[in-house]
């Protein structure tokens, strides 16, 4: 699990990438204590928010992430595919 921590105007904001867990090693909680941690780490940061993005097809990992009191937002998402310099 990968936390960034920026500044923005209103303050600062976090965002969870690559959230991983080997199969071997899912069940037990790990993604739990994972992502406790993360939260505690943005919240001593002063972040205002931590956001992530989930498949909609990964139905485990968006349950663990509402119980963990993230909520969906209301908002698209858009991508710009940058082509890598030549």
């Amino acid at each position: 699990m990968t936390l960034v921590l920026f500044p923005v105007p209103s303050g600062l904001r976090g965002r969870v990438e690559d959230v991983v867990v080997d199969t071997a090693a899912r069940g037990p909680g790990i993604a739990t204590l994972l992502a406790n941690e993360t939260l505690r780490i943005a919240r001593e940061a002063g972040a205002r928010t931590v956001d992530l993005t989930s498949r909609p097809d990964r139905t485990a990992a968006n349950r663990l992430y509402e119980r963990l009191g993230f909520r969906a937002r209301g908002s698209t998402v858009y991508r710009f595919p940058l082509e890598p310099a030549r």
